[in-house]
């Protein structure tokens, strides 16, 4: 048999997860760093939903690809918000950990969901993404009413940062490991939980006259 013969007997199993919160929550940047491995300092609404499409690959050769919906956080009370949620596999409830509201709000967008999974007869997997990890300084809402909230609705808990990018790949790798039963061990996860960067910072010369030698020469790293 070709290799192209199995391809075909093997196509990428295709995942519908949809992103929903607040509007500062940090959804689009959630999807934008998991599909483009990028943060966008400036912040910007979505209007609507944006779409995004990442591959990746399980153990077991396993091919996924994820169609992340990133749905607009005005559109709570929207007509259109149910057939956003509709057919979706997975679905991410994101909040951030420095506000209360955001944490709150995410009973209603729960609700959404609970009526569409009544009306369509399919029970998504729910995910509950606390998001702003890098300021665990400024959390407000404590881990605890997050892993109540967890038990009470039967979500998978996760705790991501989306700016440095921690756990980020490794929410949606368990989301979809899960949803299509597939066990990851130890060491995998292990990879796929942290994401460290170093930025570049440019001394003034006569701040540190030590700069140009070789020994002391800034780097943007990246270690995952």
């Amino acid at each position: 048999m070709s290799d192209s013969e199995e391809e075909e007997e093997c196509p990428d199993r295709q995942l519908k997860v949809v992103v929903l919160g607040d509007g500062t929550s940090g959804k689009t940047s959630l999807a934008t760093r998991f599909a483009q491995e990028a943060f966008g300092k400036q912040y910007k609404q979505t209007v609507g939903l944006d779409f995004f499409l990442k591959r990746i690959t399980l153990p077991g050769n396993v091919n996924v690809s994820l169609q992340v919906w990133d749905i607009g956080g005005q559109t709570i009370g929207g007509k259109m918000l149910d057939k956003y949620v509709y057919g979706a596999q997975a679905v991410l409830l994101v909040y951030d950990i420095t506000n209360q509201q955001s944490f709150e709000n995410l009973e209603d967008w729960y609700n959404v969901v609970k009526k569409v999974s009544e009306e369509s007869e399919t029970q998504p997997h729910v995910a509950l993404i606390g998001n702003k990890i890098d300021l665990e300084h400024l959390r407000t809402v404590k881990a605890d009413r997050h892993h109540r909230f967890c038990q009470e609705n039967r979500c998978s808990s996760h705790f991501v940062s989306a700016k440095t990018g921690d756990s980020v790949f490794l929410c949606f790798q368990r989301i979809a490991a899960d949803i299509l039963d597939v066990k990851l061990n130890r060491a995998e996860i292990e990879q796929s939980q942290h994401v460290v960067r170093a930025e570049l910072v440019k001394y003034p010369e006569d701040d540190n006259p030590q700069a140009n030698t070789p020994n002391n020469q800034s780097k943007i790293c990246s270690v995952q």
